[in-house]
């Protein structure tokens, strides 16, 4: 047996504690005090993760204020705040109850529940049918059942109390024999958790082999250590949703965290009109694309811009070619932008002086400019063979992020046109955003290169400059079509 199992693992210590918590807390308030008044729940976990699934994978956020593991997550903690968030985006909404470990408290609950139309699951260390009554006093629709703590006529027990108050269970498991009893036990709802509750260990390649043993009628939640969107993209084909709460609760910005999660990291560029920032936004992108290098047709002015960036709370990227520092420098500051994005020949040493002149929070992307042939097919295009000219990435300081984008002659971006994506180096596609003609007719394959991100602008318009609320849609659609998770029978 491992060295770990050998002494008291951090569960068991938190188990005996809930035990005691449990006495005492019946003492002050016994169950003869509130069971009458308990009415069943209104709000159907197992239907709301099975319509969250249905085209997209289901998502279970969660308010967690701390965790053993890291300690204090988010100091500014506000559960109205990050439900205001949530709600937008989550199939059913996860509160930490324990005190001693999570600082978690019962009366996030309703304070919760209030501002949402989602299930509400009590994630605590349940071990006793009073802890399932209390959660339903503070009006939790769900419960976690951890079959690491329960035997199977406990489990049975439980989870009957709870049905009776028409309340969903999430059952946890971590390893193949809780899978198997878990599975025997007919739980509809199973998740496998990626964190070894006795060391503290995550590794989400734990969901695979479990996962692909479970029947097809249960739903399949992974839990823990999905910090970024490849993750879901590479474990959705195996699961219909996931438990989320470490990863978003130590950003400082939570909303924008939870879209690039969700979304992933896609940019529309060359916006000019408020209706367009704000349909880019309700898609789902995370960076909206101003132009100011000029001979664009999509060029605008501060002024211009300054009415765009109020439109939506998106991360603005500038772009220039060739511009003076100071001008650069100017833009940046009075829009605050995310970043800015060089479309020219700017030399490391440009790069460098400039970086001296920006905010520190402001980035520097570069983009490289490949030459695109005047018409390229989607069989061209769908090759998996790696070329043999495949594009050189520079390694220039001060470059936080690199776009892969078409040349066409003098004409650098907003070609319309993709250039040959065989030509993307392999290595680097996780770190690139792709840009070139990208549209409803290519999405899919844009989207089959796995690049960090895409970089939408000609492909989604109905004129230059005007962005086609339809042809966003179409996109935005098959982006989240990529993350269809496995289906339930």
């Amino acid at each position: 047996m491992p060295q770990r199992h050998t002494q008291p693992s951090i569960l068991k210590t938190i188990v005996q504690d809930k035990l005691l918590w449990i006495q005492h807390q019946q003492t002050h308030f016994p169950l003869s005090a509130f069971q009458n008044s308990l009415q069943p729940s209104d709000r159907d976990f197992y239907t709301a993760l099975q319509q969250g699934s249905a085209q997209k994978p289901a998502y279970i956020l969660e308010c967690k204020k701390a965790s053993p593991s890291k300690g204090l997550i988010r100091a500014n903690f506000n559960v109205e705040d990050i439900a205001q968030v949530y709600k937008s985006y989550a199939s059913a909404i996860s509160v930490l109850t324990d005190e001693k470990y999570f600082q978690g408290d019962f009366t996030y609950i309703p304070r919760v529940r209030q501002l949402v139309n989602q299930p509400i699951l009590c994630k605590d260390f349940i071990v006793s049918e009073y802890q399932i009554y209390l959660a339903r006093y503070y009006q939790a629709d769900a419960i976690l059942l951890m079959l690491s703590v329960l035997d199977d006529e406990t489990y049975r027990r439980l989870a009957e109390i709870a049905h009776g108050l028409g309340m969903g269970i999430l059952t946890e498991t971590s390893n193949q024999t809780e899978l198997t009893r878990a599975i025997e036990l007919g739980a509809k709802v199973i998740g496998i958790n990626n964190r070894d509750l006795h060391d503290l260990s995550v590794d989400i390649a734990r969901t695979l082999p479990l996962a692909r043993q479970i029947p097809a009628d249960r739903i399949i939640i992974s839990e823990s250590g999905i910090y970024h969107h490849h993750q879901i993209q590479q474990l959705k084909s195996d699961v219909h949703g996931f438990l989320i709460g470490s990863s978003l609760m130590g950003s400082p910005d939570l909303h924008q965290s939870v879209r690039t999660l969700i979304f992933g990291e896609n940019k529309v560029c060359g916006l000019t009109r408020p209706q367009d920032v704000q349909a880019v936004y309700e898609q789902g992108a995370l960076y909206g694309g101003l132009i100011f290098a000029e001979h664009s047709p999509r060029q605008l002015s501060l002024r211009q811009a300054q009415e765009l960036v109020v439109q939506a709370p998106l991360r603005f990227v500038g772009v220039f070619q060739n511009q003076p520092i100071d001008f650069i420098e100017k833009i940046a500051n009075q829009l605050d932008l995310f970043a800015v994005q060089l479309h020219g020949e700017e030399t490391a040493e440009f790069i460098a002086a400039l970086r001296q002149q920006l905010p520190q929070s402001c980035q520097i992307w570069k983009a490289i400019s490949v030459d695109a042939p005047p018409k390229i097919t989607l069989a061209a295009l769908a090759t998996k063979t790696q070329s043999k000219s495949a594009v050189k990435i520079p390694s220039i300081p001060h470059v936080d992020r690199y776009i892969l984008d078409s040349k066409i002659g003098n004409q650098r971006g907003g070609t319309g046109q993709p250039f040959d994506w065989s030509k993307i180096p392999q290595e680097y596609k996780s770190k690139l955003l792709l840009a070139g003609g990208i549209n409803p007719d290519n999405i899919e394959l844009a989207l089959s290169q796995h690049c960090l991100g895409l970089d939408l602008n000609s492909g989604v318009e109905s004129l230059t400059g005007m962005k086609s609320p339809q042809k966003l849609a179409a996109v935005f659609n098959k982006i989240l079509e990529r993350q269809t998770p496995k289906k339930l029978s």
